[in-house]
């Protein structure tokens, strides 16, 4: 059987137009995107020291090296740790109160006001009020625990809740701004649609799965996949909140990690190596992540 050819035909003027008006952003992608990264690949495979102006080329030694060190593993650990928390509950959360907001009440300007002003805060000011809200002795958040008889926490300096406060400063900082996604995604859904379930007799629940949601599924996708890159990039929170990585490193992720051993230790091959290794963890979640997206879009 024949295949079909496209009836589109391209006039050569305007392909020509079109090449043109690209011209300017491949030329800023190629040297702002693609000679960085040729660049850190070459960088991954020296042992260029800061300190020292030589690189010698020594293959896959600081490959060897990073994944030698208990520290990488674990700020590996830590960022997957932090992005399977706060994706999900950042996901839930927004489309909650996103739902919540497009309800007609008389003071929802001042919720959705409310809910984005963290978003458009300084993170290092914003990492400061959270230090003194997580402080043992005179912050806030353990009076309030203590009103209900509860023992105070030691927020930023126990091992086994440091991480978690990073989380929900973080869920805080950012929830805003997917809530004014959620918001614009359901304000784009007819009321024909839920008024025609509703004469069919269907309920709340049933309306929400089998409308509302499949109808925000790119926008659930994209959510997704903005969280992945975001979550993976962490790190003015963690250097301010928990310097050093916090208590037995618990807080110390992967960017974290690039950032001492460029800039600490002054290991620039190590770094890069450790870059590629972010850069292909990210670059094959957000691959997986387009992937299940087309297909649920498609199955629907």
């Amino acid at each position: 059987m024949m295949k079909r050819r496209s009836l589109v035909k391209y006039n050569k003027k305007e392909t020509m137009v079109a090449y043109i008006c690209l011209l300017p952003a491949l030329t800023f992608a190629f040297i702002f995107v693609v000679i960085p990264l040729i660049n850190v690949f070459y960088l991954s495979l020296t042992n260029w020291d800061l300190i020292k102006t030589s690189k010698k080329f020594i293959g896959l030694q600081n490959y060897k090296y990073i994944f030698s060190d208990a520290k990488f593993t674990k700020s590996i650990v830590n960022t997957l740790l932090f992005a399977g928390v706060k994706i999900p509950a950042d996901l839930v959360l927004s489309l909650c109160i996103a739902m919540l907001l497009d309800r007609k009440i008389w003071v929802r300007r001042f919720f959705r006001a409310s809910y984005f002003a963290p978003v458009v805060l300084p993170m290092v000011a914003a990492t400061l009020i959270w230090i003194w809200i997580y402080d043992p002795t005179f912050g806030p958040l353990n009076q309030i625990l203590e009103l209900f008889g509860l023992s105070p926490v030691k927020w930023l300096y126990d091992p086994k809740w440091a991480m978690f406060s990073v989380i929900l400063f973080s869920l805080w900082k950012g929830l805003g701004y997917n809530i004014v996604i959620f918001l614009a995604g359901l304000q784009a859904i007819p009321d024909t649609y839920s008024e025609a379930a509703r004469i069919d007799g269907a309920n709340d629940r049933q309306i929400f799965f089998k409308i509302t949601l499949p109808l925000l599924s790119p926008i659930v996708n994209f959510v997704v996949l903005m969280g992945i890159i975001n979550s993976f990039k962490i790190f003015t929170q963690i250097s301010v909140m928990t310097p050093e990585g916090g208590p037995l490193y618990s807080t110390g992720v992967m960017v974290f990690y690039i950032y001492q051993q460029a800039f600490e230790k002054f290991k620039i091959g190590r770094a890069s190596a450790a870059a590629v290794i972010l850069f292909l963890m990210v670059l094959a979640l957000t691959g997986v992540q387009k992937k299940l997206g087309k297909k649920h879009i498609h199955y629907m």
